[in-house]
């Protein structure tokens, strides 16, 4: 009997559906999962259903492949420990799940150490990417690539001009990393088309119908994505009874931990990602419901009737939406960069924003432009620096300043939109009043300072009392 090219562990919505994507493209998929009636459910699709570990090992061609697509931490720990006791050498273990990239990192060493190959892969798309086309960030042991490269490439999403969303990035946990950073940039994105929603429906009073068709004009500019078309459908859609669905749900946000270790890499790495952060903290925000009733009794406030120009004030959304949105994703690159340092990873910031332009739930039109930036200059500093987007943010600057200005005064919390936009101010102002912070630093803990006169690295203590 031939060997299937690759095997299944994991057979919920992604893994069934990862393994239907290969089998559609001609690979032969042997499938296992702790409940063998999901595999021997699959066999009804031409599947190789396996009952053990050693029947998947069995099933498989060497160098074997396993690719795992279960809960990230011990489960995946606990995995691992028992393919290595079936596995060969040379064999290659791949989690495709969305593991914290530090484990990545020990589980590449590790599993290296007893003679396979590892791979953490970053996998993005949701249930329909992975059938269809996900955007794939794989990194770990460089030597598995070119086993798994066909597969991966053939099963990815794809540009417009065919070039597959799915590369290798890095050694060890560096595809975990860029995997969270997305997320991290999720976050930040939907959060910021939040705020818009948050600002045209108690700002201005539109409705669901008038901002259905807001965001299909939307979906026609710059701002053309994923999540401005789902958006754009969410707030069209109506329930049988002929009620818009979007109004029952509670405002009460969940989230899985990504968007937390991407804020914690940002403090591990000493780099201010301040609009991601906060767009975490709103879900938190959000998930004190019942406080927030109370608190809103306590301090009620009326949002004022808008009196100018809705029309020209849709558009300042618009606009304070993408420079959001811009400093998001120059926030997280700048964390990439960062961390790149750290752990010695070669990180091609282009290729990555390649990776994210099909498939993914980020992907938009928009990341063509950053490739483009990091193409033509792999060593810039921040997104920001780049001539079309410093050109962009000039002429987004004043709308982006009038929503944020607008929204304060109508009390409406915006905090991704505003924190974006002090960051931006922070980062090109020449001189904040750090000086002061550092004189404080030194009066009660004579940490000492720098001065403007003296050469950088030379450090002074006065003795302020």
């Amino acid at each position: 009997m031939k060997k299937a090219d690759i095997g299944m562990i994991g057979l919920g919505v992604m893994g069934s559906n990862l393994a239907r994507n290969m089998k559609s493209k001609g690979y032969e998929a042997a499938v296992y999962d702790l409940d063998p009636k999901r595999a021997d459910a699959l066999a009804e699709e031409g599947f190789i259903p396996c009952h053990s570990l050693t029947e998947l090992r069995d099933a498989l061609a060497a160098p074997r492949k396993v690719f795992l697509m279960v809960w990230a931490g011990k489960p995946v720990d606990d995995l691992i420990e028992q393919l290595l006791g079936v596995l060969e050498q040379g064999d290659i273990i791949i989690d495709g799940g969305n593991s914290h990239f530090p484990d990545t990192i020990r589980r590449t060493a590790y599993v290296e150490r007893k003679g396979l190959l590892y791979i953490g892969t970053g996998v993005s798309g949701g249930e329909e990417g992975a059938l269809r086309g996900p955007s794939m960030m794989p990194g770990g042991s460089a030597a598995a690539w070119e086993y798994v490269k066909p597969i991966f490439q053939d099963i990815c999403a794809k540009t417009e001009d065919g070039t597959p969303c799915c590369d290798w990035v890095g050694e060890n946990g560096a595809g975990h990393f860029v995997k969270m950073v997305h997320n991290g940039i999720e976050y930040g994105d939907m959060q910021l088309i939040c705020e818009a929603y948050q600002l045209l429906k108690y700002g201005l009073g539109l409705d669901n119908e008038e901002m259905h068709g807001i965001f299909a004009e939307w979906n026609k500019t710059e701002l053309e994505s994923y999540l401005i078309e789902i958006t754009r459908d969410i707030l069209g859609y109506k329930d049988e009874n002929g009620e818009y669905v979007i109004d029952a749900i509670l405002d009460r946000a969940g989230q899985k931990g990504t968007g937390k270790w991407t804020g914690i890499a940002a403090l591990d790495e000493a780099v201010p990602l301040t609009l991601i952060v906060e767009a975490v903290f709103a879900r938190c925000l959000s998930a004190a419901k019942d406080e927030r009733v109370k608190a809103a009794a306590v301090y009620p406030h009326d949002i004022p009737a808008f009196d100018g120009d809705k029309e020209a004030f849709v558009e300042a959304v618009r606009k304070a939406l993408y420079a959001g949105k811009i400093v998001s994703y120059a926030q997280g690159f700048a964390l990439m960069r960062s961390a790149a340092e750290t752990y010695g990873w070669d990180l091609d910031y282009g290729k990555i924003a390649l990776l994210w332009r099909g498939g993914c739930i980020i992907r938009s039109v928009f990341l063509g432009k950053i490739k483009e930036a990091y193409d033509a200059d792999s060593e810039l500093e921040n997104l920001l620096m780049d001539g079309y987007f410093s050109e962009t943010i000039r002429s987004l600057v004043p709308a982006w300043r009038e929503v944020a200005a607008y929204a304060v005064k109508a009390g409406i919390p915006m905090p991704a939109i505003t924190s974006a936009l002090s960051w931006f101010d922070g980062y090109t102002t020449e001189r904040l009043p750090a000086n002061l912070l550092q004189a404080q630093r030194d009066y009660f803990g004579a940490h000492t300072y720098e001065r403007v006169d003296a050469p950088r690295g030379e450090h002074f203590h006065t003795n302020w009392k």
